[in-house]
């Protein structure tokens, strides 16, 4: 059964969900980091939810950027989502992610908050800068 908890990182609400189908309507205003992959499904789940932040696994980005092209997505709806590569963190395990991820991705959302590709998740997130 998929995982799920709530940790503090600094000011941040972060929500570990192995699957991104985990988010509830209370994880509003919250980062997500998920064990899901970044592509059109997943963001379509994150979509649901306003969050500050989602967090996908970049599952090795795949064909025509599969893994990955969740980004795109969210930025057009003005939604800040980035990637953790495949080769720091265990796809479908957030705890992983958190712990050990490393940025590969971040769509211009992710950028304004001030992260940045080679970044570790877990201390990029706790320097995140406020939304503006």
């Amino acid at each position: 059964m998929p995982e799920r908890s709530v940790i503090q990182a600094g000011r941040w609400r972060v929500v570990l969900v192995d699957s991104i189908t985990q988010l509830e309507p209370g994880d509003a205003g919250s980062i997500a980091v998920s064990g899901s992959h970044g592509g059109t499904s997943a963001a379509a789940y994150a979509a649901e939810v306003p969050l500050v932040l989602a967090v996908f696994n970049d599952a090795g980005v795949g064909k025509d950027e599969a893994g990955v092209i969740g980004l795109a997505r969210l930025e057009a709806q003005g939604r800040a989502a980035a990637t953790v590569s495949h080769l720091s963190a265990r796809i479908g395990e957030a705890a992983d992610a958190w712990e050990n991820g490393v940025l590969s991705r971040v769509n211009a959302g992710a950028a304004r908050l001030g992260l940045r590709v080679g970044q570790r998740l877990k201390e990029a997130l706790t320097g995140l800068r406020t939304p503006t």
